[in-house]
């Protein structure tokens, strides 16, 4: 038996309807060991507890890159440059609110040690270990992602 197109690939997300499309950016900074940093949303922030990969909202008139330089700089106080990101994945997902488009750079080379600015907790973990953590479900598609490229 045969089956359709739609039974084969079903539905996907519903249209955007009233909510607005965000568009944020993360990174997958990669150690010399061959770490991911993921951060632990602080209390107080949608979503705490959940870990994620570091980065935040694009401003109005910055690129990803820009956005990510600027987000590393805030949140973890490392530099980076745009040309040290490459962009390995994305993430397209639907909340109840807003739909996310996240895409997502590796990084290999910053100036810094990460550091906690916004109270999140840091932690250094092997790609095969990302899915012993609770994550946003937007991130949960890049664990498999991660895994393979890294």
């Amino acid at each position: 038996m045969t089956l359709s197109f739609e039974e084969e690939c079903p539905g996907g997300p519903p249209p955007l309807g009233d909510r607005p499309l965000v568009l944020v950016v993360a990174v997958a900074l990669v150690d010399p060991d061959g770490r991911l940093l993921i951060a632990r949303r602080p209390e107080g922030k949608s979503m705490a507890g959940l870990w994620e990969f570091p980065g935040g909202k694009v401003d109005q008139g910055e690129t990803p890159e820009q956005a990510l330089v600027r987000e590393l700089r805030e949140e973890l106080d490392i530099e980076t440059a745009a040309s040290c990101l490459a962009p390995i994945a994305f993430a397209s997902h639907g909340y109840e609110r807003f739909h996310l488009l996240m895409p997502v750079f590796a990084c290999r080379k910053w100036i810094g040690t990460p550091r906690p600015r916004e109270g999140q907790a840091l932690k250094w973990v092997r790609p095969a270990e990302l899915a012993h953590y609770p994550m946003p479900p937007a991130d949960l598609p890049l664990i498999g992602v991660l895994r393979d490229l890294l």
